[in-house]
């Protein structure tokens, strides 16, 4: 394989919206590198990457399925896939296979990849979150995985700590869209005002809303003890809105729903508190400089896996909250299983509606997040992203 050869052929593979994001960056940050006619790409991929010239072998909306029972429902689809993708891939032969995050499909292509073509390197991007669940993964990827993209800055020290795979931090995705995500002036109102904006999170999974939606209308009720006028948008994922609007119709005080990306960052802008679930939202209200409480609840299958094998996170801050994780320290308050109820939930986002110590302290350890998520060279992630990729590209030349 040559780079001022023959095109250099990278074959991609992706099993939902958020890598094909990444992947069509990537492909967008590798086209600029080595010119258009310069490399090709084939595997799996979402419309993004398709409208770059990428063909992909079938619809990523066929494994692109969350939830236990949907995934079981869909099953035997599931696993034709892989090994359709596997074979095509093996047959293509390419100088390079790039995985991108959706770790339940795509690692189980990259470990058949590796055991019919082992010449093949493999990139990861974006590490599974062994941090908080199964840490025993970062060493079985060893084996299949070449180098891995990581997004959170602490994984490279992680994964050194567990004897996975070699692992660089290429900056998260978030922070390229810090214009959306931060207010402008005027657009949140100081706090100390009357007029106050409460965001309710209660995820993007099923299972999420079914344990939190009733405690966080709960939650809502008792703060509008305190806040009469106290105005609650909720975001609500597509594929869960007819849910969410099922659940909060038992609600006392019933929030506005919030529909799309564009207006649900306009509401994140707004905000002055949030109520939310544990998950990469956490990181863009953080972002947007939105004090919160965050919350999650077991179902008794995980809770029960928990108590038999003492799973606890391995980060040195002992949460599963990520902005506390990137700053190493509990500044983020969470809520786990029966802790996430009304009764102590309302105190604790009350006094973060107001201008109290425990706002300002929130909020100030907020603004560290941009200097330790931040690049060193002040880089993009696509260009981080693309730079490994390509010396992965030189060694097998």
């Amino acid at each position: 394989m040559s780079l001022s050869g023959n095109p250099v052929r990278v074959a991609i593979c992706v099993g939902e919206e958020s890598g094909d994001l990444l992947g069509s960056r990537l492909i967008a940050a590798l086209q600029e590198r080595l010119g258009p006619d310069g490399v090709t790409f084939t595997g799996l991929g979402g419309g993004r990457m398709q409208a770059l010239g990428m063909e992909s072998l079938f619809d990523i909306s066929d494994i692109s399925v969350m939830g236990i029972s949907a995934v079981l429902a869909r099953l035997p689809l599931i696993v034709r896939r892989v090994y359709q993708t596997v074979d095509a891939i093996v047959e293509s032969d390419p100088d390079v296979l790039v995985i991108i995050d959706s770790p339940d499909f795509t690692h189980n292509v990259a470990k058949r990849v590796r055991k019919r073509a082992p010449h093949i390197p493999i990139v990861g991007y974006v590490s599974p979150s062994v941090w908080a669940w199964r840490p025993g993964r970062a060493r079985k990827m060893k084996a299949y995985v070449d180098e891995l993209l990581a997004i959170l800055p602490f994984e490279p020290e992680i994964h050194r700590k567990l004897g996975g795979p070699p692992t660089h931090y290429v900056g998260h995705p978030l922070i390229e869209r810090l214009c959306e995500l931060r207010p402008s002036e005027g657009e949140r109102t100081p706090v100390e005002g009357p007029d106050k904006v409460l965001l309710v999170l209660p995820g993007s999974r099923g299972s999420e809303v079914d344990r939190l939606l009733a405690d966080f209308g709960g939650t809502v009720e008792e703060l509008k003890e305190r806040f009469p006028d106290l105005e609650v948008l909720l975001p609500a994922v597509p594929h869960l809105r007819e849910r969410i609007v099922e659940g909060v119709s038992q609600w006392m005080s019933k929030p506005t729903i919030v529909d799309g990306e564009a207006d649900k960052y306009r509401a994140f802008r707004r905000a002055h508190a949030a109520l939310a679930a544990s998950g990469t939202v956490s990181l863009e209200l953080a972002i947007s400089g939105v004090p919160m409480a965050v919350c999650y609840k077991l179902d008794w299958f995980y809770r029960r896996l928990r108590q038999i094998h003492k799973i606890i996170p391995i980060a040195s801050v002992g949460s599963m909250v990520l902005p506390n994780i990137i700053l190493g320290r509990n500044v983020v308050p969470e809520f786990l299983d029966d802790e996430a109820n009304p009764g102590k939930l309302s105190g604790v986002i009350g006094d973060l509606l107001v201008d109290s110590s425990e706002r300002r302290h929130q909020v100030e350890a907020l603004k560290d997040l941009d200097v330790r998520m931040q690049l060193p060279d002040g880089g993009k992630q696509s260009d981080a992203a693309a730079s490994i990729v390509l010396e992965v590209l030189k060694r097998q030349a």
